[in-house]
């Protein structure tokens, strides 16, 4: 199966959606607490790791955009698995320095008062990365099984 552009942005969201939520609402309580302005604690981390799934979300369909436009320029059109996976070092990136630059929109007040620290680093490292293999794992592998129409409709969901 070859997913087309529109498969790959559906999967994308659906993934990130579903998956990405469920992993996100399980994963935020265990993060180290970083963030920078809130002490302990807090309702914030939820807000915080949810509006950056919502931002790798975003990104994520602009980043497809820009990966069909170099598959464009392959043989078959498309890319190695592992590329998929390797993918997630500038998808994260851009993401972080977005979160440096404060560019990022929803944050919780406060949020951008000082820098953010390394202990902030590595909840994000440890929550994006999580959430980035556990999607790629499935849909490269399991995912193939319950959504047979999945396979051979280029990817698509719906």
């Amino acid at each position: 199966m070859l997913p087309t552009l529109n498969g790959r942005l559906q999967t994308r969201i659906f993934m990130l959606v579903v998956f990405g939520g469920i992993i996100t609402f399980f994963i935020t309580p265990v993060l180290p607490d970083g963030l920078p302005g809130v002490p302990g604690f807090s309702g914030d981390l939820y807000q915080v790791t949810y509006v950056i799934l919502a931002t790798v979300l975003v990104l994520g369909i602009l980043w497809e955009l820009l990966y069909h436009l170099i598959q464009q320029f392959r043989w078959e059109k498309d890319w190695p698995t592992m590329f998929g996976l390797i993918t997630a070092i500038n998808e994260g990136a851009l993401v972080w320095l977005l979160l440096e630059l404060g560019l990022v929109p929803g944050m919780p007040d406060g949020f951008y008062d000082g820098e953010l620290t390394s202990t902030f680093f590595w909840a994000f490292f440890i929550d994006f990365s999580v959430i980035w293999f556990i999607v790629w794992i499935w849909t490269n592998g399991p995912m193939r099984v319950p959504l047979i129409k999945w396979r051979f409709f280029g990817g698509r969901i719906v």
